[in-house]
């Protein structure tokens, strides 16, 4: 999974589709995941999925969540100790599986967390004291400008390893995207851009992918346009590039002018109307083996049905090659957190210069669709390796329609063949309201220590 720093990118939706993709693969004949240990951790809600954080640093190890009273909470331990620390902080959420939870520690082991925002004040809370989440205090303000209407926060890292903090101002279909800047010597924040990056000029917003950092040292963004609440309204999507997420310009090295805006069109991959099949969260930015982005998507073909794309800069634009021949529709509309039957990953290129996309598909199941780099034309697909023991990937509720969720370490944990990661159960999305009826009960949140190793 890429990162950019120490913070993953992903938005919570896709992490979703990604754990579907990677808990239903079969383990591969090379490789065995055992599990080295087990922690519980607290019980936690299973009537809704919404994003935890697993932050791993050094000898610590942070994980936020929501309690089964729906709390905000953190908790924390040593790596060689069997017992949790916890804090409940001062902030409980709904039902929103927008309102997931982000964590960053910066150069002085100060802990900085945001989360259960949707359209809503800026939550942010920083420790007054390196490493203690006891000391945790909720911050106000940032920057003191543009923070009353804040939706997806996330931390990363830019080229100097300086922390930054991005986020909507606004909602869906009428929002900017905004970047702050944490200087450690003051412990203040100040806007990295001195206007958003992107504008919807009170018309759209743009849904992110990114930014993140690819192995030719730039960070690479994608988006689609969004004119309303109403998903079935993404259209166009679009890309840019930065060295320092200051300077922006074009695949081919046009200066961008900030705010961007539906008007440059020089950042545009293809023209895909509203209502054309593309989701937000469906763009994702991949590389080939020359390190050239490929983005892939899914939109409605000729025929209606919705197909995997993926485009490439050629001769002066971006080409988009179909890859599928699927015989399904994916008809999605309306607001609120929906389960995604298609979902895509990044274009990531193999050894054998061969193209692999993850992929699943309600309908086709799940995989990796294997192209060629050249021709760009479907070649085969192939299971994906799994990165969970078989056992953990079956619910241990037998409540109807539950199922595994995971999150991975988004910290700078690194072993030869050890990783940690979360595992919860829950019911699918709902539009981010209370389901009706009778609601599993809690479950628990575990940490699993899990060893991959060459059979």
């Amino acid at each position: 999974m890429l990162k950019t720093g120490l913070i993953t990118w992903w938005s919570f939706n896709f992490l979703l589709i990604l754990a579907m993709i990677l808990s239903e693969s079969v383990t591969s004949a090379q490789t065995v995941i055992s599990i080295k240990e087990s922690l519980d951790i607290s019980l936690v809600p299973s009537g809704f999925p919404v994003g935890f954080c697993l932050f791993t640093q050094g000898n610590r190890q942070y994980v936020a969540y929501y309690d089964a009273e729906h709390r905000m909470t953190v908790a924390t331990r040593m790596l060689d100790q069997n017992r949790w620390q916890y804090r409940t902080l001062p902030t409980n959420v709904g039902w929103d599986s927008h309102n997931y939870i982000v964590m960053a520690i910066d150069e002085e082991g100060y802990i900085h967390l945001s989360g259960n925002m949707h359209v809503t004040q800026l939550i942010y809370f920083r420790t007054s004291q390196p490493w203690d989440i006891a000391t945790f205090q909720r911050i106000s303000s940032m920057t003191g400008q543009n923070e009353t209407r804040c939706t997806y926060p996330q931390f990363m890292r830019d080229a100097e390893n300086r922390l930054i903090f991005h986020y909507r101002d606004g909602s869906s279909g009428n929002g900017n995207e905004i970047y702050n800047i944490y200087d450690t010597d003051t412990q203040t924040w100040r806007k990295l851009l001195d206007q958003p990056l992107t504008d919807g000029q009170g018309q759209m917003n743009a849904y992110m992918t990114g930014p993140s950092r690819g192995p030719d040292g730039w960070f690479h963004l994608g988006w689609v346009w969004r004119d309303t609440p109403d998903c079935k309204t993404n259209h166009d999507p679009s890309y840019a590039r930065s060295r320092n997420l200051i300077d922006w310009e074009t695949i081919d090295g046009q200066p961008l002018k900030l705010p961007i805006t539906i008007q440059n069109h020089n950042t545009l991959i293809e023209s895909i109307p509203s209502g054309g099949g593309i989701i937000n969260g469906a763009l994702r930015i991949g590389f080939d083996s020359h390190n050239q982005p490929l983005a892939s998507y899914h939109k409605f073909d000729h025929s209606g049905n919705t197909q995997v794309y993926i485009a490439r800069f050629e001769q002066g634009c971006w080409n988009p090659y179909q890859i599928t021949q699927w015989d399904y529709r994916w008809e999605f509309s309306g607001g609120g957190s929906i389960p995604f039957e298609i979902g895509l990953g990044a274009v990531e290129s193999d050894e054998n210069s061969r193209l692999k996309l993850p992929y699943h598909h309600i309908k086709k199941g799940s995989g990796l669709l294997i192209i060629d780099e050249k021709t760009l034309k479907l070649i085969g697909i192939e299971k994906s390796p799994s990165r969970y023991p078989s056992s953990l990937g079956r619910p241990e509720s037998t409540f109807p329609g539950i199922r595994t969720r995971w999150a991975e370490d988004s910290g700078s944990y690194q072993h030869p063949t050890n990783r940690y990661v979360l595992r919860w159960e829950t019911l699918s999305q709902n539009r981010d309201h209370k389901p009706e009826g009778l609601l599993p009960d809690p479950v628990m949140l575990r940490l699993y220590c899990l060893s991959q190793n060459s059979d």
